[in-house]
């Protein structure tokens, strides 16, 4: 095709790192990023284009470190092993600031906080046929393929038989021939199962999965979110609650990741005595503020605000807590909502919440606590509130998913005193 660069061997210099962890050179022809290589390295690559392959590493930085995974650079899991701690917890900083830049905002950043703790707790294989068997185990890097795993050292330790699990289960459901999804969490009860793909399970596969789930010792094994059997409650703690989340349904990646964030929001609330929980999930940081305030949580997702109420009504001493069913990309809560509130706390999927950020900028609330797993959308929504008369406090940058690009934030915005 015409403007179609053939791919050709060139030795580069590595000039800077970029978002996704790639190293980035320059070149007369423009920019080349290369995954897995460091600022400061000399390198040989295939290039095409504007991409290349990492052929030879010629002269090595000196903060490159080993990887502690032997399948890392081909699973697609993990992009920064090779980073020594003090890069990469810069390279995950400047992923805020420059998000921040790029939206005109000043405002003090925040050292990274480590919030790794004992690992993720939960984890999604994929599963397809390959010949007469099933193939489980995570997409290669920058792939559609499957590699298979037999242990990944980014897990919590209670997620240590998923891998087994997943397999055995693939191999019930390989006679669909279908794609599957196998996302596995650990809970205070057991493994928490629930698969996609398949599509409804008759009687046939219903009687077959529970039996797998009998014999893995599962807590639960669901379908598209529907459960199949329930042996034990899945139970996670959030503050003073033991929660039993929706099948499938949202949980912070790792526990120390979850209790760091909540702890930097309650710290950003030392007077509050009624707070608006916005996208609460199944309450993380609303139990947790409901023993200090009352709360209340709103949420689109029914089977997580369910899962709220069913675990408030079961847990003493704390302060009321309301909760809503509500759209709020769609319906967002208006001004004279917000003005009966000392505080708001908004925790939004990666599209950020840009509806209810601009009600939230017409509103004379006087505090916005913002949990982002996106800095980009971060960036968009605190310029809205910014531009209604807010002023940005600082934001402190969350690793929960280490040695991915991944980072989250927790942001505080308050207004002068005159509202």
């Amino acid at each position: 095709m015409p403007g179609t660069m053939l791919a050709m061997n060139e030795t580069l210099t590595i000039a800077r790192l970029g978002a996704r962890g790639d190293g980035i050179a320059e070149t007369p022809t423009g920019q080349v990023f290369v995954p897995y290589t460091l600022p400061g390295e000399t390198v040989r690559v295939v290039r095409d284009g504007e991409r290349g392959q990492l052929v030879e590493i010629i002269a090595p930085a000196q903060s490159r470190i080993a990887a502690i995974c032997p399948l890392f650079t081909r699973c697609g899991g993990c992009a920064a092993q090779h980073m020594a701690p003090g890069l990469y917890s810069e390279w995950k900083r400047q992923q805020v600031v420059t998000a921040l830049g790029r939206a005109g905002i000043e405002a003090p950043v925040a050292e990274i906080v480590d919030a790794h703790g004992a690992g993720r707790r939960r984890v999604t294989f994929h599963a397809r046929r390959e010949g007469i068997g099933m193939l489980v185990g995570f997409m290669q890097a920058r792939s559609h393929d499957l590699i298979a795993v037999e242990a990944c050292p980014v897990l919590a330790p209670g997620l240590v038989r998923a891998p087994a699990v997943a397999q055995l289960l693939a191999n019930r459901l390989g006679g669909s021939n279908k794609p599957l999804d196998l996302q596995i969490t650990a809970s205070d009860g057991g493994l928490d199962v629930d698969i996609r793909g398949h599509g409804p399970a008759g009687d046939k596969l219903r009687l077959s999965l529970t039996e797998a789930a009998e014999r893995l010792d599962l807590a639960r094994l669901a379908m598209h979110g529907e459960i199949i059997v329930e042996r034990r409650p899945p139970l996670q703690r959030m503050g003073k609650a033991s929660v039993a989340p929706a099948s499938g349904g949202f949980l912070q990646a790792t526990v120390t990741g979850e209790e760091t964030i909540a702890a930097l929001v309650l710290a950003a609330l030392p007077k509050a005595k009624h707070v608006a929980d916005l996208f609460a999930g199944c309450g993380p940081f609303s139990f947790r503020l409901a023993e200090r305030m009352k709360v209340l949580a709103v949420e689109s997702d029914k089977a997580a605000i369910l899962a709220l109420t069913r675990a408030a009504g079961a847990t003493q001493g704390l302060k009321p807590i309301a909760a809503e069913v509500r759209d709020l990309f769609r319906r967002p809560l208006l001004e004279h909502e917000l003005n009966g509130f000392d505080a708001v706390v908004l925790d939004p999927p990666r599209a950020g919440a840009e509806a209810q950020a601009k009600r939230l900028a017409a509103s004379k609330l006087g505090t916005v606590v913002y949990v982002s797993c996106d800095a980009g959308t971060f960036a968009r929504d605190a310029a809205i509130l910014i531009a209604g008369g807010y002023a940005l406090e600082g934001v402190t940058p969350v690793d929960q998913f280490r040695y991915s690009a991944h980072i989250e934030l927790v942001g505080v915005f308050r207004r002068p005193k005159k509202y």
